[in-house]
């Protein structure tokens, strides 16, 4: 037994993994302070050169999805990196177009995540989620087509670090991220964290990659077909995905937030 500085005893074991985690901050505060210095191209050969296999890209061919597989596909082995897409089965038809368009531009390895529940038994058993305007439907909506089904691909791929395109300016959320976090017992990555619109838009025109169908609708953020719209009014970029409930679905929230908003789940 062995009394900390609070005055409360604590056993061997529990004084070990008080000084583990305090050395796992430490490391994430250094790799932080480095990543901070590389572009994003750079912080993603950084992620797959310390993590190899157990390295991953998160896509939603969203409007500015072509960056982040564009900067994977001319790394040296980066069509290696496995990139998982969330397919829900409610994206728009253009969505798919795209895929099928960027799929022939860039050489990647896609891998598809889906939810054990399809959207016909999903129907049945809890109505259309997205229709009710109760934020606990629309969460538990997210938990079943897109959380869940991340974690699954992520666990099966034995997964330690994961790449994503999101940006501080997208929600209030991501104002507070920083380029490396622990999230749901696992790193992510932010490569273009810090990156504006015109980075993104620079980046495609510079490199001729194709802008999502729906950007020339007025689509500034584009998700599935029920809960997206095109920017205009009051509403723009992120508020208008999700009928203005929330702008978050869940991918990108630690473990204890999502299961605060979710409750008991299914």
């Amino acid at each position: 037994m062995t009394e900390g500085p609070d005055g409360m005893v604590r056993t061997s074991a529990e004084v070990e993994a008080a000084q583990q985690a305090d050395l796992r901050s430490e490391l994430l505060q250094q790799n932080r302070a480095a990543l901070d210095g590389l572009g994003p191209q750079e912080r993603l050969a950084w992620a797959h050169q310390t993590f190899g296999e157990q390295f991953a890209l998160t896509t939603s061919f969203g409007i500015q999805s072509s960056v982040l597989l564009h900067m994977l596909s001319q790394l040296p082995g980066g069509n290696a990196v496995p990139v998982i897409w969330v397919d829900t089965g409610y994206l728009p038809a253009e969505t798919y177009a795209y895929v099928e368009q960027l799929m022939g531009l860039v050489d990647i390895r896609l891998v598809v995540a889906q939810s054990v529940m399809s959207p016909a038994r999903m129907e049945a058993l809890h109505g259309r989620l997205w229709e009710t305007g109760a934020v606990a439907d629309m969460e538990l909506y997210h938990r079943i087509r897109k959380v869940d089904p991340l974690e699954d691909s992520l666990d099966q791929l034995d997964i330690k670090c994961w790449a994503s395109g999101v940006r501080r300016g997208q929600t209030d959320h991501r104002r507070s991220m920083t380029s490396l976090d622990p999230i749901r017992d696992r790193l992510s990555l932010r490569p273009v964290l810090d990156w504006t619109k015109k980075d993104v838009f620079y980046y495609m025109n510079d490199n001729d990659l194709p802008q999502h169908p729906l950007f020339d609708q007025g689509y500034s953020t584009v998700g599935d077909w029920h809960s997206s719209g095109p920017d205009g009014g009051d509403l723009n970029g992120r508020d208008t995905r999700f009928g203005g409930l929330k702008q978050e679905c869940g991918i990108h929230l630690p473990q204890e937030e999502v299961e605060g908003l979710l409750g008991e789940g299914i």
